[in-house]
């Protein structure tokens, strides 16, 4: 697939720039069915449903009638707590239709949980899946989305809410007279998943949308037919897949979950072309098949500098670093091309609609080479954090929106990512990359995953603890401990050895499948509990 001809990456982005956007999510959905009625948009592979363009377009007009019919109309926002299957993608798009904003909902919140995101997004109704109404019964308070009439259950019944499967009926397969919707028009209040305090929600447009859907749909020059989508749908990637399917007349497989085991299975059997490869995958015993495959690209976030290559050889395929985040959708990207970049721990350059620097705290571009916070601005980044304009004011230089995130620009102008701004460990007056640490011990066989924390001490301020989780074949022996001691002293200077290890059964993730720091911090009042201590070379107590 590489050696088919495109044009160079610099005017690949200038054309996507220039070539206008649908006006809505609505006109794209149209055009998509008017071009290939017939064709698969949505393959919800492990329940055997899918919908053609037709059909989908069919459905979601019949939706969006009758969420107007109940009073459901432009700016209302619709909370939306279904798990990975058709009802989600259909509801965004009517949702969509009628000028509304969706709150997408984590189905595995707590009650507690779901009231903030209600409350905190001003919710005016909630559409709701039967397997999610016993964390409903236990919202402590009441916010005004949980009155009886204001939500709609899908699947089964309920005495006491209205039904979603219900709303379409008798509705025209024909848009109705809805109110006019625009690409700057509010779609989505989407939460981030809140690994430092509250979750805050980002105000995102029908034209953030159209614009990440088209830069993936458009970047590489390639034409991707067969897309994957194996994280929630109320997060980020499965929502822009769908466009990018949609721009390119396409199918999104979608699975119920993620699945390291199952990953390259379903990448063989439904023939994909394209799909986000967590490293866990690689983590999975090697097979025979591994390089059975049509993958024309896959997106890797955060992999291991050593693992890229090796990753790219064993299942042959391109695999290619990418960049981004809820605020700003796609912001960095390699070039399906650029192979040299294979190990370099490079994100890539900016995306198309986006600008990128790196600058020190103040918000001054720092000279090439130098390390410092990448800054990205650029067409419908988040319009702000939804009733938060302390959290909005402190996320911006101006225009340009603070990542938060510490990067290197190289001679070539690609951005790599160093750590956190505020995953920064500082020991002994020498700041530490928590990621940096975590890339060295993942790098090992035997781990599946590392979260790499501080732990307040009074000679040197912080030293660094190491959570690591096994892989299923592997298992804690007294020589893999030394072992894992012996690579970091191998890889890493003196002072990045981490003097504390400890290796739970798993870890904590957020929705967005990132490791939960925060609650591995919050879980113990003393963080050394637990751990081995590399410089006593004793288990310190519970």
């Amino acid at each position: 697939m590489l050696s088919q001809k495109v044009p160079p990456y610099s005017e690949r982005r200038a054309q996507i720039e220039a070539e206008p956007l649908p006006e809505n999510l609505g006109a794209l959905l149209d055009e998509a069915a008017a071009e290939a009625p017939d064709t698969v948009a949505l393959n919800f592979f492990e329940d055997g449903e899918t919908l053609t363009y037709r059909e989908l377009q069919a459905r979601v007009n019949r939706l969006a009638s009758g969420m107007v019919a109940r009073g459901i109309g432009k700016g209302s926002h619709i909370g939306v707590m279904i798990p990975n299957i058709s009802a989600f993608p259909i509801s965004w798009l009517a949702i969509a239709r009628i000028g509304a904003v969706m709150i997408p909902i984590n189905i595995a919140y707590t009650g507690r949980e779901l009231e903030y995101v209600l409350e905190t997004g001003d919710a005016d109704y909630l559409l709701i899946d039967e397997s999610c109404l016993p964390v409903l019964a236990e919202v402590p308070g009441a916010p005004v989305a949980t009155a009886s009439d204001r939500v709609f259950v899908r699947g089964g019944g309920s005495e006491t809410y209205r039904s979603w499967d219900a709303l379409a009926d008798g509705q025209p397969d024909v848009p109705g007279a809805f109110e006019a919707v625009d690409r700057d028009d509010l779609l989505n209040i989407q939460f981030t998943s809140g690994t430092t305090g509250f979750p805050k929600g980002c105000m995102l447009t029908q034209d953030y949308w159209l614009l990440i859907g088209k830069q993936a749909a458009s970047r590489d020059g390639r034409r991707y037919l067969r897309i994957l989508a194996s994280t929630p749908f109320f997060y980020m990637d499965p929502q822009w897949g769908f466009l990018m399917a949609m721009y390119q007349r396409g199918t999104l497989f979608v699975a119920r979950r993620q699945s390291g085991s199952r990953f390259m299975k379903w990448v063989r059997e439904h023939r994909i072309q394209f799909g986000l490869l967590p490293e866990v995958v690689f983590k999975q015993p090697s097979t025979p098949e591994d390089g059975q495959n049509e993958v024309i690209r896959m997106n890797i976030y955060g992999v291991s500098r050593d693992l890229h290559a090796a990753i790219e050889e064993r299942f042959d395929l391109v695999a290619r670093e990418a960049y981004g985040m809820t605020e700003i959708g796609s912001g960095l990207s390699v070039p399906i091309e650029a192979a040299e970049k294979v190990g370099s721990g490079s994100c890539g350059v900016p995306a198309p609609f986006r600008e990128a620097r790196i600058a020190d705290p103040e918000g001054n571009t720092l000279p090439q080479g130098e390390v410092g916070e990448l800054l990205i601005r650029g067409r419908s980044i988040l319009k702000g954090y939804y009733n938060n304009p302390e959290a909005t004011a402190a996320s911006f230089h101006g225009e340009w929106f603070r990542t938060g995130d510490l990067f290197q620009q190289d001679d070539d102008g690609y951005f790599r990512i160093v750590g956190r701004v505020k995953d920064m460990i500082r020991r002994a007056g020498e700041n530490i990359s928590a990621r940096e640490v975590e890339a060295v011990i993942v790098a090992l066989p035997e781990v599946a995953e590392v979260a790499a924390l501080p732990v307040k001490d009074d000679t040197r301020g912080e030293e660094i603890k190491v959570c690591i989780t096994l892989r299923d074949s592997a298992r804690l022996t007294k020589d893999l401990l030394p072992t894992v001691i012996r690579h970091c002293q191998d890889n890493l200077a003196p002072f990045k050895v981490p003097r504390y290890y400890a290796f739970p059964a798993e870890l904590p993730h957020t929705a967005s499948g990132k490791i939960a720091k925060a609650q591995l911090i919050a879980a113990s009042p003393d963080l050394r509990a637990g751990s081995y201590d590399r410089v006593t070379e004793s288990w310190v107590s519970q």
